[in-house]
């Protein structure tokens, strides 16, 4: 007997109805990506002034307008990219690059609205850096 030869069915679909369709996906995406807030716990926190205990290094101050604020405390950089690894009530790791600055992995652990456990990893301007601190919420910017 002879092998069985499959059939391939071909559908021509216009370019404009395939774009249409690829759009509409999208669109249907976009909303469901929505309703998940990124790094939920950190926009828990209290907003406004927050003094950071870096251990060995000393404090500084640190406006905090919406969370995220804490997750690059070596990077300023404002054009880095972030990697959500864990985000749940009470803790979140994200790992970022600060292209041509270095990159760094933060682990915040929530102990109240108004105090949190820092620790970052990473490497800043060529030179590694190991961060373990204590935020405290102190009042208004």
């Amino acid at each position: 007997m002879p092998p069985m030869k499959s059939l391939a069915i071909s559908v021509k679909v216009p370019r404009r109805l395939s774009v249409l369709a690829g759009l509409g996906m999208v669109l249907i995406a976009l909303p469901l990506a929505a309703a998940t807030p990124e790094l939920a716990m950190l926009g828990g926190l209290s907003k406004g002034k927050w003094e950071l205990r870096v251990r060995g290094e000393g404090t500084r101050s640190i406006c905090v307008r919406n969370g995220p604020e804490l997750v690059q405390i070596k990077h300023n950089d404002s054009g880095c990219s972030r990697f959500v690894v864990t985000d749940t009530p009470t803790d979140v790791t994200v790992q970022y690059t600060c292209r041509g600055n270095g990159y760094g992995r933060t682990h915040i652990r929530k102990e109240s609205t108004k105090l949190v456990q820092i620790d970052s990893t990473g490497i800043h301007n060529g030179s590694p850096f190991d961060i373990s601190a204590e935020a405290r919420h102190v009042g208004a910017c």
